[in-house]
């Protein structure tokens, strides 16, 4: 009965997911030494993305997180987290960015807070503070 994410749409056709919950849905978020809490406070997480092949590198994923943004303040959400790739060389393969990338984090407004790994930012936007 969750919802586990928003859809993009083009023309009628799903053409990216974003997953998007509080941080107590994502169980392996609390077991990942990279990615354990910044802090107590309550936080929604941005775990996932797909977007169709012919759709990427367009700004589906910007649009995806500022819907995703609004998702969370229309439900009462204060701290958005994301946590993306951030690649050594500058190009990840599409199969291994499904967390994002950190450049439409930025895009979207949300700041670096921690950095537990190279290639491993956590980002967070705080709703309402700008």
């Amino acid at each position: 009965g969750e919802v586990p994410g928003i859809l993009a749409y083009f023309h009628g056709e799903p053409i990216g997911w974003c997953s998007v919950a509080p941080r107590e849905f994502y169980p392996a978020l609390e077991r990942s030494r990279v990615l354990k809490r910044v802090d107590e406070k309550p936080v929604w997480s941005i775990v996932c993305f797909f977007v169709a092949k012919q759709f990427r590198r367009k700004g589906v994923t910007v649009a995806l997180l500022r819907e995703a943004l609004e998702y969370v303040k229309e439900r009462g959400g204060k701290i958005v987290e994301g946590y993306p790739v951030e690649p050594k060389k500058g190009y990840t393969p599409d199969a291994f960015a499904y967390t994002g990338l950190a450049s439409p984090f930025l895009k979207s407004g949300f700041i670096e807070v921690l950095r537990r790994s190279k290639t491993r930012p956590i980002m967070r936007y705080m709703i309402g503070e700008k």
